[in-house]
């Protein structure tokens, strides 16, 4: 608590239960940068409209808009299309998913979003893309 975090709870049977189970993780600022360079299988998911994902991004990174996100609905919208198109990780829903984007509230919904549909490691980052691009070197 001395970091200042409030509403902290422990999962007492650990994180890969807590991650079969649906749960999602966030990740910090600090671990970023490690999982970018350490982990060449990762998915960086940036979940800001397509529009503004065309106008500047950072490279590597992949696509999942929000907006095409379907609350409650298994293997529909977006995610569906991601799936098929190599966006998402098809052949290993272990892969670990990074999902980030301007607005922590929608990192987390799609994060959710992706645990319910089957991917075991997924973690979303509460900053914005720019924090993101400034923890990993390089340009937005």
């Amino acid at each position: 608590m001395k970091e200042g975090y409030t509403n902290v709870s422990r999962y007492w049977l650990g994180i890969p239960v807590w991650r079969a189970l649906g749960g999602i993780t966030e990740i910090e600022l600090s671990a970023v940068p490690y999982v970018y360079n350490n982990d060449k299988t990762a998915v960086f998911l940036d979940v800001r409209p397509a529009d503004r994902y065309a106008k500047k991004h950072i490279s590597g990174t992949r696509n999942l808009p929000n907006t095409g996100i379907i609350p409650g609905r298994k293997d529909v919208g977006e995610i569906r299309k991601a799936k098929n198109d190599g966006r998402l990780p098809y052949e290993d829903h272990n892969t670990r998913i990074i999902v980030f984007g301007d607005d922590s509230a929608n990192a987390a919904r799609v994060a959710e979003a992706l645990a319910k549909e089957g991917f075991h490691n997924v973690a979303f980052f509460r900053g914005s893309v720019r924090d993101v691009a400034a923890a990993i070197g390089k340009s937005l």
